[in-house]
């Protein structure tokens, strides 16, 4: 069996992140398929938060090596200020140094075949570019999302940084891998002469922990509302539900939305704040729930549960697709999209056959929409994501495509 050094901040006990599920499940799914997983991640401390609940679904056995790191903001920071350039390009930009002399001792006991990284830490490439360039072994960068972008980062000096990384990455990977067609496409356009090395490996979702939850058939969230489940992160930016809130007022005034009729509940979203704030701005609060992060397999347990489920996803992601849409649309449960229907999300629900979608920012689609998806999901007639696009999004088939790439990335180190 051949042999793969994974370099990834996120991994188990990390909690709060659907990030983890990428690398996690790839170090499940690798050895069927030929090999062995060896990760180096940062050791427990340089979490903001953890949790044990996902420790178990680590396999047995897989050697997993942690480097000394730090969190800028958290350990470094004096009187909660801290000079730039200790967070560039990231807040954990300490995990470099640990992190290159720990990978090429890993490298040096296992003698592994290949090196693969993944972002959205851009210190797992910096890491993997050293130990690559010493090692000359291949090496396969996972990006999922664009680094550089217009006006991302804000601050000059760490849009810099990423670009160099990035450069860096798609010059000297044996391929760089990205979750989305359009970001794919977006750097085959910026990086021309690597364009055949720039390919698409989705997120997914990971069939075994669906199987290890079942709902009670008659168990719902909210008896007599149909509750309306979005599970995880909102950013303010990205995935602004401002005009949802006002969409939900206007229907309450002009009596389309009445009150126990509904529940939008937002699991995990962070920002609660925000969320409290445009509750009471709007005058919706009774609709609104913002409630805590459950582990793993009780946030999959919730979804299987919820009456319909909610994919929000601003115009500025347009080349990205939150991972959550995959286990989404594994639940089988009606899925209503607030996102840009020429972007890369409404495109993955399209194609699964859900037509519910009306853009995030536009109070006016969000109005028209919502009352007879309701009134749809109430009655049993809410389309559901085609059976057979689910089956292909599945987590071991993503693996697979995985174990191609880096069976072709030997294949052309020799």
């Amino acid at each position: 069996m051949r042999r793969i050094l994974m370099i990834a901040y996120h991994f188990p006990p990390l909690a709060g992140s659907s990030g983890i599920q990428r690398t996690l499940r790839f170090v499940q799914h690798l050895p069927s398929f030929g090999w062995e997983p060896l990760v180096l991640t940062v050791m427990p401390q340089a979490y903001e938060r953890t949790s044990a609940d996902l420790m178990g679904d680590v396999p047995a056995g897989t050697i997993v090596e942690r480097a000394f790191a730090l969190d800028t903001a958290r350990h470094l920071a004096v009187n909660g200020r801290y000079a730039g350039w200790m967070a560039r390009p990231d807040r954990w930009r300490s995990w470099q140094f640990a992190g290159v002399w720990q990978g090429m001792r890993m490298i040096e006991r296992y003698r592994p075949d290949a090196i693969w990284s993944t972002y959205p830490i851009p210190t797992a490439h910096v890491i993997s570019s050293a130990l690559h360039r010493r090692s000359r072994l291949p090496w396969i960068a996972d990006f999922r999302d664009p680094m550089a972008q217009a006006g991302y980062p804000a601050d000059p000096l760490t849009w810099k940084s990423f670009k160099a990384i990035e450069m860096n990455a798609v010059s000297n990977a044996s391929f760089s891998t990205f979750t989305t067609p359009s970001a794919a496409e977006d750097y085959r356009k910026r990086y021309p002469e690597a364009r055949e090395r720039i390919v698409v490996l989705e997120n997914g979702y990971d069939e075994e922990s669906f199987a290890a939850v079942s709902p009670a058939p008659t168990l719902a969230l909210n008896p007599g509302a149909i509750t309306l489940l979005h599970s995880g992160i909102v950013y303010p930016e990205e995935r602004d539900p401002t005009q949802l809130f006002a969409a939900l007022q206007r229907l309450v005034k002009s009596g389309q939305l009445r009150a126990g009729e509904l529940k939008i509940r937002f699991r995990a979203p962070v920002h609660d704040n925000l969320l409290q704030t445009l509750a009471q701005q709007f005058g919706v609060a009774e609709f609104i729930e913002i409630l805590p992060p459950l582990p793993y397999r009780e946030a999959l347990l919730e979804m299987l549960r919820a009456d319909a489920l909610l994919v929000m996803q601003a115009a500025n992601c347009n080349a990205q697709i939150p991972a959550k849409i995959y286990e989404y649309l594994r639940a089988g449960r009606p899925i209503i999209g607030l996102t840009d229907p020429a972007g890369d999300t409404a495109g993955v629900l399209r194609d699964a056959g859900i037509d519910a979608l009306a853009q995030i920012d536009s109070a006016d689609e969000i109005a028209a929409l919502l009352p007879g998806f309701i009134r749809a999901v109430k009655e049993g007639r809410a389309l559901l994501a085609d059976r057979n696009f689910v089956a292909k999004a599945s987590r071991s088939g993503r693996t697979a495509a995985l174990a191609r790439l880096l069976s072709k990335s030997i294949e052309g180190a020799i």
